[in-house]
């Protein structure tokens, strides 16, 4: 992975803890990582835990952002949400799986959070 490709989703990460912030989630944790996989953000909204996975795209060659969230790439979130939640037994939350798909236009971030996008 190119370091340009690194600022990018890094840049897009936190686009999206400030987008999150805005809607009055709490950020658990960023980038928590398990063998064989990743979170980008954990966030607390009343009684739920949303996982969240962000895919930032710069303009359109690379394909839209939400088709990089593949079967494969949801499993191992899945696998990892649920490690997260072994390791951290006195959360009593609904967990989630949300999907904040990050378009730039412009120089303009275009934010499309899809809530629930994916379950076990």
């Amino acid at each position: 992975m190119t370091q340009q490709r690194l600022n990018v989703g890094k840049w897009g990460e936190e686009v999206a803890v400030s987008y999150l912030k805005r809607r009055l989630y709490r950020i658990v944790a960023t980038n928590y990582r398990w063998r064989g996989g990743e979170i980008d953000i954990i966030a607390q909204r009343g009684g739920i835990l949303a996982f969240v996975e962000v895919k930032t795209r710069n303009g359109k060659s690379c394909g839209a952002a939400l088709e990089a969230i593949t079967a494969h790439k949801q499993r191992q979130i899945i696998r990892t949400a649920q490690c997260y939640l072994a390791q951290t037994p006195a959360i009593k939350l609904q967990p989630r799986f949300d999907v904040i798909a990050i378009q730039v236009e412009d120089d303009k971030p275009c934010i499309e959070h899809i809530v629930d996008a994916f379950s076990l």
